[in-house]
């Protein structure tokens, strides 16, 4: 297809609030280089993530300054974890993906190093991403969707939200049969975990308020109120994306010998726990940020087979960021929220 020069998106002018998402109609088109290809943006889910690289969320307090994923971040940044796009144009020396072919990435795109074999760079942080028309990838980690029946709406819903979800799944070795508590569950990360633990033929009690419980309900879960306590040793596996003051609770769901996953902290990053009931349960603890190549692969496979549907809640044109992530804050509804370039708007 024939590209223009220039291109509208969102642009990232340092870390804040929503005024520091500025819309633009005259980003220079990105230029794919060796090795990598141009993609014209489909679709784009909203994730948290996108908001707290934008608030500066990842910053320790020694270094205020390095908000991103990966550490400092470069300004202005074209943001947009989420891609579901078409490719137009190869780089040199890429052959592959073909023209035209539906494609995703990974947010956090493996990159290993001799002194870090866990190294990433995670698009829309450390590279511009997908709130544009275009963006630019490195043809290495794209893979093709093309064969799915699953709309560009609904596949821009799926690779953070539901790379990470399997990615937790993967990582905790979860097993047909087992029992397994996902909090935050009516959230993106959540609701993924539930399908694809269902998927897997484990036993799943998903945790969130009794408002947001009927798709889950749906999805094939059991639910536990978001207030309640779960019960104790009660479950194989526990993932949990919320972390704050209920942490310990989780551990103590635990059967001996559970696994515990996170890879998020929705209400709060610092926990206070006892490490008794973690040593004398013989519970293992995943951190779980870095995504080996082979497992968003397995994940591409659910998607080009169509075996879970993600829940959309709403859709926004792209120039409605701010107040698409204002909705998403709410946390009124169950479902992801997803960007598209154009003026489309599917909430009534």
């Amino acid at each position: 297809m024939a590209t223009p020069s220039r291109m509208s998106g969102i642009l990232l002018t340092g870390h804040g609030g929503p005024e520091r998402l500025v819309w633009s109609d005259d980003i220079p088109l990105p230029q794919p280089g060796e090795g990598e290809v141009l993609v014209q943006v489909l679709a784009a889910g909203l994730n948290a993530t996108d908001i707290n690289t934008r608030k500066g969320w990842y910053a320790r307090a020694d270094a205020p300054e390095a908000g991103g994923w990966a550490g400092a971040i470069r300004f202005p940044r074209i943001q947009g974890s989420d891609l579901c796009g078409r490719v137009v144009r190869h780089g040199p020396g890429v052959s592959a993906p073909p023209l035209g072919a539906r494609v995703i990435c990974p947010t956090n795109q493996a990159e290993p190093t001799a002194e870090n074999p866990l190294a990433f760079r995670a698009i829309g942080s450390e590279y511009d991403g997908a709130f544009a028309e275009f963006c630019v990838v490195p043809a290495r980690h794209l893979h093709d969707v093309s064969a799915s029946v699953l709309s560009d709406i609904e596949i821009g819903a799926m690779p953070c939200a539901y790379g990470t979800a399997y990615n937790l799944l993967t990582r905790v070795g979860l097993r047909s049969g087992e029992r397994i508590l996902v909090t935050g569950a009516s959230g993106g990360v959540g609701f993924a975990a539930v399908q694809l633990a269902v998927l897997k033929g484990a036993i799943v009690t998903a945790q969130c308020a009794p408002s947001k419980a009927s798709p889950l309900r749906d999805a094939g879960s059991r639910i536990l109120d978001r207030g309640a306590t779960p019960p104790a040793k009660a479950f194989d596996v526990v993932i949990d994306v919320v972390g704050g003051a209920g942490w310990n609770d989780r551990l103590t769901a635990l059967k001996p010998g559970g696994r515990y996953a996170t890879s998020g902290a929705i209400a709060g990053p610092i926990v206070e726990g006892d490490l008794r009931t973690v040593y004398l349960n013989d519970l293992t603890l995943f951190g779980c940020t870095h995504q080996p190549r082979e497992v968003f692969a397995g994940l591409v496979t659910i998607i080009n087979t169509a075996a879970v549907r993600p829940l959309v809640a709403k859709v926004y044109p792209l120039r409605e960021i701010a107040r698409a992530q204002e909705e998403f804050e709410a946390k009124h509804q169950a479902g992801k929220i997803v960007l598209i370039p154009g003026e489309r708007n599917d909430n009534g």
